[in-house]
């Protein structure tokens, strides 16, 4: 999910919601040669529910304690946790922007830049501008408290995406959190790292930043699946690459100098995954080939490696929550329960449909 890239190009500014509020989007990057509109992209890309609140009762209107209103008339603020320099968090941001515009709702964004205590007067700028829903895509899963307290004082539904809350109360401090299955995500990347190595090597992880569900739990699903099913892969190194392709690296450099015997990568996001090819092109080995690389995201870039054989498979994990966040909106402001968790269903690419599937990648 999030590296710094080369190229930046500005998305459109928002509209005065009200007198003297200047509402603006936040700047964002193509990086190296990716779509001009990660977000936009047509077929199979537009998420799907998998599951939704299998394990608790739902939230109503009249459970959280708001009013009805038509979103198309509302303000809704959504709060982007990174830079927007990496096709993850773009996508995720155009594929917001987009979904409010179709609806015709006045958008309110602004970009944390991976700092908690902006996200924290981010959020409470939002709902003093007048927000009346708020999509939050949080940096980390503990430390938004002060946020969600604002939101509820004011009863100003909290739609999470992409990282979970690991403290906060459904249906209390948020409506719902939508994203994916990060644990399944870690055992499908040991599935494929198993598959593509022959279920023998030396593996080093590329971890992603710390203080997140993410991390976490791809990290264990990964572990997991490899002491159950394919013991004979061997984690010899792991070290967090924050998300980022220089820093995924600088690490991966640091690790095959360090363990010389490294036979394959698992990197917690793609945009490490593309660090890596470089540093293992560098250290004079053939990526996808001498040294195995299976990662997280499913951006172009990456699906692209692995039509090059640079690359050897991406769980995708899909960042284009604008239609799903919206619609489960408006069924809560339609009436209807919903659940703490909707899970996505996320697909995966390899040798046998990358080239036919890249178009789908963001």
């Amino acid at each position: 999910m999030n590296p710094v890239s080369s190229r930046t190009r500005g998305l459109r500014t928002v509209t005065a919601l009200a007198a003297a509020t200047l509402l603006t989007l936040t700047g964002c990057a193509n990086p190296e040669g990716g779509p001009a509109d990660p977000g936009a992209s047509s077929g199979g890309g537009q998420q799907v529910t998998r599951t939704q609140d299998a394990g608790g009762p739902g939230c109503s209107l009249q459970q959280y304690g708001v009013e009805k209103i038509d979103l198309s008339k509302a303000v809704v603020g959504f709060s982007q946790s990174e830079k927007e320099a990496n096709p993850f968090r773009i996508a995720e941001t155009a594929s917001i922007t987009a979904e409010a515009k179709k609806l015709g709702a006045r958008l309110i964004t602004t970009n944390a830049n991976s700092d908690l205590g902006k996200q924290i007067s981010d959020i409470q700028s939002m709902l003093a501008q007048g927000a009346q829903l708020l999509i939050v895509a949080p940096l980390n899963s503990e430390g938004l408290e002060p946020a969600l307290r604002a939101a509820r004082e004011k009863k100003v539904p909290v739609i999470t995406v992409d990282r979970k809350l690991s403290s906060a109360t459904a249906c209390k401090d948020y409506l719902t959190f939508i994203g994916s299955d990060f644990v399944d995500q870690g055992r499908r990347a040991g599935e494929a790292m198993a598959k593509v190595t022959g279920g023998t090597g030396k593996v080093a992880i590329l971890l992603g930043s710390s203080g997140n569900n993410v991390t976490t739990d791809r990290t264990s699903g990964f572990k997991d699946y490899l002491k159950a099913s394919a013991p004979g892969l061997q984690i010899v190194a792991e070290q967090t690459g924050d998300f980022a392709r220089e820093k995924g690296q600088q690490v991966t450099e640091q690790l095959l100098q360090a363990n010389p015997g490294i036979t394959a990568v698992y990197a917690q996001n793609d945009e490490m995954a593309l660090g890596a090819v470089t540093a293992i092109r560098s250290a004079g080995k053939k990526p996808g080939q001498d040294i195995k690389i299976v990662s997280v995201d499913g951006t172009r870039n990456a699906v692209e490696s692995i039509v090059a054989g640079e690359m050897n498979a991406v769980i995708e994990s899909n960042p284009r929550f604008g239609p799903l966040a919206f619609q489960t909106a408006q069924k809560f402001y339609g009436g209807e329960s919903i659940g703490s968790t909707v899970i996505i269903q996320d697909k995966s690419y390899d040798s046998a449909n990358a080239k036919a599937e890249v178009a789908n990648a963001y």
